[in-house]
Order: structure tokens, then sequence, then C-alpha cells
């Protein structure tokens, strides 16, 4: 462990790269026009561009864990950190679609690599407690925060200096942070080199998600739905492929003993439904104020800027609220905030200057629920944390996947996806609003349930019965 006083800018810093790579996600959204009119590329060539970051990031998370495991986080962080640099560099310089999807891809597997590593160290320089709940808070905050600021970066930065100063920004940051982490997060000692990674079921689960992200960037575009949805079938068949290879291996990617830890399914529940409500519904504003609205990327940018703010500001409320309530319960009042700002993007679709008060609305609510849910997901022990921390981060890239697929999709089936005059997309907001107060409610019975749980274990409890009845229970 470090030091009592380094902790804060160790945290700090381990935060700033989950920042870092989150933000590759959403930054090219709002850049994909000028992108694609500059580098002459067809307008099919933004799918990959822009799920590129998405298909490496979301599929090579696990295996990223598992190598920080392996060779040891800090030298997981690092080494992530100077592959995403130089791809950075790639990306800037590139002079077709092609290379710069490559460029997106590598730097999709550089954060795949540094951030589970980050969490996991993260979760063991904190002590249990306030301590550790504060940091949860702050890596939480940093991940929700990047994912909305990307529409925002991406489109001012746009708008002032050109596309390929959004991948130049990212060489100087990435070396700072890599200075930054260098300095303040122990070595890694006691590194487990008997830590194995079973080789083919890595290939099938990375395989099985990244099929699926590319299905989901097929299935809301003309013509391509039946391609689509042939990949997604394809996806299901390597899910299975990977789940029976998974369950042979002396080395699995994902080991029963963590997955039965009923804290982490929860909260990566938690994560992919945050995503999934939020991701895809600000990706649709995105589209409908540049396309139907004509506005700019910058002026788009600036109103979803809200949005970014009330992400740190329901993430500083989740700390007092779990100190209060059960982490099921959070997650419902935040996942209840993002209904009733998605619902409310239908109202102010006509009146576009209520459009940022709605999306703050949202960005409160995915604040404390990521909060919450990240911080259920990674109360696991100590040695299970790396594999928790892929299992939370694939969840929330698969919500993101999911949720812009069925909403492009719903959007370009009843209103028509982009063009001037177009109806707002009521129906795909719609059906955000309401998936995420399904989530809500869920995990308010699921929190009112363990609250009475645990009051009926109290008196057990004090007359000394065995803790393993109090164990099983949650």
């Amino acid at each position: 462990m470090v030091k009592s006083d380094t902790p804060r800018t160790a945290v700090l810093a381990l935060c700033l790269v989950q920042f870092v790579d989150v933000l590759g996600v959403t930054v090219v959204v709002t850049a994909l026009p000028a992108m694609l009119a500059d580098l002459r590329a067809p307008a099919d060539a933004a799918s990959l561009i822009s799920a590129g970051y998405a298909m490496f990031f979301g599929g090579l998370l696990m295996t990223g864990a598992r190598l920080g495991d392996r060779f040891g986080h800090r030298r997981a962080i690092l080494a992530g950190l100077l592959v995403f640099a130089a791809a950075a560099v790639v990306g800037a310089t590139a002079s077709s679609a092609a290379v710069l999807t490559a460029a997106r891809c590598l730097q999709g597997a550089a954060a795949a690599l540094s951030v589970p590593s980050a969490l996991r160290l993260l979760t063991t320089i904190t002590a249990d407690g306030p301590q550790r709940r504060k940091a949860i808070a702050w890596w939480s905050a940093a991940g929700a925060a990047a994912g909305a600021s990307g529409f925002v970066a991406g489109g001012v930065v746009t708008g002032l200096a050109g596309w390929r100063a959004v991948f130049w920004a990212y060489l100087p940051l990435a070396l700072a942070l890599a200075v930054a982490i260098g300095r303040t997060t122990p070595p890694d000692h006691g590194v487990d080199r008997s830590v194995r990674l079973s080789l083919a079921s890595a290939a099938a689960f990375t395989a099985a998600v990244m099929a699926f992200v590319v299905a989901t960037t097929l299935l809301p575009e003309r013509g391509r739905i039946a391609a689509g949805a042939a990949l997604l079938g394809v996806a299901v068949l390597l899910a299975g492929s990977f789940v029976v290879l998974d369950r042979r291996s002396a080395a699995p990617l994902l080991p029963g003993r963590v997955l039965r830890e009923r804290p982490l399914r929860e909260g990566a529940a938690g994560s992919l439904l945050n995503t999934a409500a939020t991701s895809s519904a600000i990706t649709l504003t995105t589209l409908y104020l540049q396309d139907a609205r004509g506005y700019s990327p910058l002026t788009a940018g600036l109103m979803l800027l809200p949005f970014s703010l009330a992400v740190v500001g329901g993430s500083a409320l989740a700390a007092p609220a779990l100190a209060r309530w059960r982490p099921q319960r959070v997650i419902a009042a935040g996942l209840g905030l993002i209904a009733v700002g998605d619902a409310a993007l239908i109202l102010a679709a006509s009146r576009p200057w209520t459009l940022p008060a709605c999306v703050a609305v949202g960005g409160a609510g995915i604040g404390l629920s990521s909060v919450a849910a990240t911080g259920l997901g990674t109360s696991v022990p100590v040695t299970a944390r790396g594999t928790a921390a892929g299992i939370i981060n694939t969840a929330a890239q698969l919500g993101t996947a999911l949720g812009v697929a069925v909403l492009l999709l719903v959007a370009a089936l009843t209103s028509g996806l982009t063009g001037p005059g177009r109806p707002v997309p009521a129906v795909a907001w719609g059906l955000a609003a309401a998936i995420s107060a399904a989530g809500a409610i869920i995990f308010e019975r699921r929190g009112r349930r363990m609250h009475v749980t645990a009051r009926e274990l109290a008196p057990c409890s004090r007359a000394g019965l065995p803790g393993k009845l109090e164990k099983g229970t949650f």
C-alpha cells in the first residue's frame, strides 16, 4: 500500500485513467460528419469508426483484467497508456477511414488493458470504509462523466480546431498520466505469475463481444438489418462456445466462484442498465440535434454540457446516500431519475432550450446509480476484484452497444433517423425511459426485500447464530 499521504493523488490519477479511456467511446460521435467529409469516406464507414473502439474495449476487458493479475496492475496500466498514445498519433495523421478505424481499434485494446487494473489498484490502495467509498464514487463519476463528456468534447474540439485535434490532445494527456501513475502508485510486488489465461476462452469471449458490437451497429442501418441479425446469431453461438470452453478450462476467464457473488451480478446488471438507458438516449439526441434540427457539432455539444456536469453532482450525492440506504435502492433512485430525464426529452424536442435541463436530470441519475453499481459490484474478495472490474466495465460497454442499437433501430423504424424535418423520435426516447423505469422498480424491490431480511436476521445475529446464515442471505 502507498504511503498515507499519497492515496488521494493516486486515486486521482487512476480515476483520470478511467476518464481518458471511457471518453474514447463517445468522443467521435459528434465529430463523425467532419471526419467523413475530410477523409472523403462513405457514410457507412461511420459505423466501424464509431464502434471499433467499443468493439475492442468491450471484447478485451476480461483478457486485460487477467493480464493485469499475471504481470502486475501497474505495468498493465503503463503499457496501456503508452499504446493508447501511439494509437492517438496514428488516428491524428490518418489519411483514410481504414487507418482511422485501425487507430480506434488499437486505442480500444489499450483501454481494455488499463481500466480493469486501474480499478483493481484503486480498491487496493484505499482503506475499507469511507475512504474506499469516496474513491469508488470518484471512479464512477469519472467514467460516467467521460461517457457524457465525449459528446461535448468531440463537438467543441471539432468546431474549434478540427477533428484531428481530438486525437492530438490524447498524446500529452496519456503521457502525463503514465508519469503520474508511475510516481503515485505502488510497484508491482508479489505478482502471481502462476495466473494463467485460457487462450481458447479468451478468443471465444472476445469474438462474441466483438460480433455483438458490430451487429448492433448494422441493425439500425437500412439494408443491413439482415446482416446485423445474422451477425447477432453468430455472437450468440460464440457466447455459447465460450461458456462450454470456459467451464472446461483449468484457468476460466469467468471463474464460477466469482460469478456466484450476488453483489457482482447485481452491480453488473446496474452498470448495463445505466449505459443502455443513457448513452443510447444521448446518442440519439446528438443525432437529432445535428441532422433534424441542423445544429453544428459545437452547438450540439454545448447543449449536452449540463449532462456531464450533472453526472459529477449525482456522483457526489451517492456517498451520503449509500451511508443511509442499501446500494440497490440508490441504483433504483438513479435509474428513476434517468427514466424521468429520458421521458422529458420527448417534450423538450419541440423546445430545444429546455433540453439541457432534461439531460441534466439523466446525468444526475447515472452519476448516482453508477457509483452504487460499481461499489456493489466490487464488494468481493480482494483476489477477485480484477475479474470483477473487468465484468463491471464489460457490462457497461455491452449496455452502451445494446442500448444505442435498439434505440437507433426503433427511431429509424418509427420516425426516420436522419434528415431535416424528421419527426421527434418519441417512441425511442420513451423506450429508454421504460427500460430505466423497469430497472428502478426491480432494484427498489430488491433493496426493500434485503432490508426486511436484515431486520429479521438481527435477533439471530445477536443471539450468536452462525454467520453463514447471514452471509448466505445477502
